[in-house]
């Protein structure tokens, strides 16, 4: 990268030091930095992710084919607040073998911030699935009192209203949670707890379910 910080024919003040005339950066090939913003929400994990060596994936918009591996250099603690939100700046080095990356690209980061394996895990739509009172067994319709009326909005403004202590405990709650499975001519509750999710699938932490066991994620009347 070559960065001029002088015009063809603009005059120089004399001053003590030698004035700037040029930023060369030769090394481009052995590593780029990508300067992302992460939410003051996220910025904790995205800390653990860097002590555990955790990779990040990237891509640019010159190349949407092309998936580029990264590593957490540094997290910086320059907040910016913009519309009452925090971001800190996290510095993603990247090898460029290719020099495929350019100065003043836009980057789309992934950020891997836990991973588990072998795990039960179920699908994210038996979590959002509640049914209706007729078709589920008795002892458990009074689980579905006030199921999924609360909105994430309503929730934070309810958290500020308590204290530290019982918005701990609320957050852990919200970590147990129901699936549905037939039990005959009625639907039965399974408690989960749940642990890591993606936009597909949810690690369940403990429960009575088996591998292999199906779970309803929606009904098809007749």
């Amino acid at each position: 990268m070559i960065d001029r910080k002088i015009d063809p024919g603009q005059t120089l003040a004399s001053q003590f030091q030698t004035p700037e005339l040029f930023v060369v950066a030769p090394q481009m090939r052995e590593k780029m930095h990508v300067h992302a913003l992460i939410d003051e929400a996220d910025i904790g994990l995205i800390r653990q992710a860097q002590l555990r060596g955790l990779n990040v994936e990237f891509t640019v918009d010159a190349y949407l084919d092309d998936l580029f591996p990264g590593v957490i250099e540094e997290i910086r603690y320059s907040s910016t607040t913009t519309q009452n939100v925090v971001t800190y700046p996290v510095i993603v080095a990247a090898t460029n073998p290719e020099l495929k990356l350019l100065p003043g690209m836009t980057a789309n980061l992934s950020f891997l911030v836990d991973e588990r394996k072998e795990v039960l895990k179920i699908p994210n739509a038996a979590l959002r699935f509640f049914p209706e009172s007729p078709y589920v067994r008795e002892s458990d319709r009074g689980l579905l009192d006030g199921a999924g009326d609360t909105n994430r909005e309503d929730r934070v403004s309810a958290e500020r209203q308590i204290s530290a202590d019982e918005r701990a405990q609320a957050r852990r709650r919200r970590s147990r949670r129901h699936v549905w499975v037939d039990d005959g001519p009625f639907l039965r509750a399974v408690a989960v707890e749940m642990g890591l999710s993606d936009s597909r699938h949810t690690e369940v932490l403990s429960g009575e379910l088996k591998e292999g066991q199906a779970l309803v994620t929606g009904l098809q009347k007749d």
